[in-house]
């Protein structure tokens, strides 16, 4: 996941003020016409995938496989970082790919023009395999799919160290957010650094004030934003904001917070140098990295929480989804549909075993590898609530306030604030009423 997303903001502020009303409402969203079957013959097409650098070899295993099926041609290229921004630079100026990675949700389908770029994804043949309760959660602008969902969309929670919460006698993760700080104190008594927050890095801050929010997201506080009837500055999030804060100066982080990197974080916790960090699932892929299965299950745990309980946050990401561009190709267009109805059907099983990663339908088992915190992180989604960007019209740079926050040059009242300000700008941009 990494910070890609909010990222983004600028260029979609750039871009809304371009366009100065709703882009999405440039052209009318068409109907697919057909679906191809997904090993029809392709010989001589060839398609481009756009890929960021943490996702550019997610489909290495199903695009080898599809061309062997079709004779098509698919090359992927990698955007540099930040992904979203120079993607939607790219589309701005009329470069285009067949497909492209993309965070599917409505806000940066919004800023990425769906309607006039994209090819609805209308009767997607797969869609009925998907486990019901994520057919729907993401990928869909105004009632019209755009975003077809690869892997399980990322959640928002906590990972733990289990043999630190073992050494101290800790058999079972906090029940609440309260319990969790009640935790880190005692842990912090024992001479444990409970918390590990990557402050160099800066763009994991903001899900330390996103679990926070939690239950007013699923009450409708992303509605109220929306709408101007509430705003980062008023009491919701400001005070998620200052216990942040407060939390900070009570010593329950690493002492090296401000300069600690997302590398920094994860060996922290996999090494038991911390207790807990909030992060999102590329966190987890980056333990992938350092350690098999076996030590994942030993060492690393993983739970949601939000003041009222064990309740995530999604948060889908680019790396979770692609979108089929109007290319004005008619062969291309229907090549790219039918690559992803090959990768969401007889090149499923083959791709999430491939990954080792949880599969979205019930027909496909998971692998036998999957680490059991990834596993946990799956089944927190069907409870979990959206995210600021699953649900806000527009994703404001919440992270890299609170990270000058971190650093001592801004109060939470000017995090509020400045972010506040920003996301009017950005809502105005995408024409969203009353901006």
């Amino acid at each position: 996941m990494r910070r890609l997303p909010v990222l983004a903001a600028a260029a979609v502020l750039t871009l809304g003020l371009a366009a100065c009303s709703d882009p999405s409402a440039e052209a009318p969203a068409t109907t697919v016409a057909s679906w191809p079957e997904p090993t029809a013959e392709l010989d001589g097409v060839q398609l481009t995938i756009w890929a960021a650098q943490n996702s550019n070899t997610v489909p290495k295993k199903v695009i080898e496989e599809f061309q062997r099926a079709t004779g098509a041609k698919v090359q992927v290229v990698t955007i540099p970082d930040p992904y979203e921004q120079g993607v939607q630079t790219k589309v701005a100026t009329g470069d285009q790919p067949d497909l492209a990675f993309w965070q599917p949700t409505a806000s940066m389908l919004t800023a990425l023009n769906a309607r006039a770029n994209l090819q609805p994804l209308t009767g997607a043949p797969w869609l009925t395999a998907l486990a019901s309760e994520l057919k729907d959660i993401t990928g869909v602008l105004d009632g019209t799919r755009y975003a077809a969902l690869v892997t399980s969309p990322a959640v928002e929670g906590v990972y733990y160290n289990k043999e630190v919460f073992a050494a101290h006698g800790i058999t079972a993760p906090p029940k609440d957010f309260d319990a969790m700080v009640a935790l880190a104190r005692q842990l912090k008594a024992k001479g444990v650094t409970p918390f590990h927050e990557m402050g160099g890095d800066r763009w994991a801050t903001q899900w330390w004030v996103q679990v926070q929010l939690a239950d007013a997201a699923r009450d409708g506080l992303w509605d109220r934003v929306n709408t101007g009837k509430e705003t980062f500055a008023g009491p919701v999030v400001l005070n998620a904001i200052k216990r942040y804060q407060s939390l900070i100066k009570e010593g329950l982080f690493n002492p090296d917070i401000r300069t600690a990197t997302f590398a920094d974080q994860g060996a922290a916790l996999l090494g038991g140098k911390a207790a807990m960090a909030v992060q999102v699932n590329s966190f987890f892929g980056q333990l992938q990295a350092k350690a098999d299965t076996a030590e994942l299950d030993r060492k690393i745990g993983f739970f949601p929480i939000a003041p009222s309980g064990n309740v995530g946050t999604f948060i889908p990401d680019q790396s979770n989804a692609l979108v089929a561009f109007k290319t004005g190709d008619a062969e291309r267009e229907a090549a790219a549909r039918q690559l992803l109805a090959y990768w969401m059907g007889p090149g499923y099983a083959s791709f999430v075993a491939d990954r080792n990663t949880v599969s979205l339908e019930p027909a496909v088992p998971n692998p036998a590898g999957v680490p059991k915190a990834l596993l946990d992180v799956h089944a927190a989604l069907p409870a979990s609530v959206g995210s600021m960007q699953a649900l806000a019209v527009a994703n404001p740079d919440l992270y890299l306030n609170l990270a000058d926050m971190i650093g001592g040059t801004m109060t939470p009242e000017q995090v509020a604030k400045a972010t506040q300000d920003q996301f009017a700008q950005l809502a105005k941009a995408a024409g969203a009423p009353g901006f």
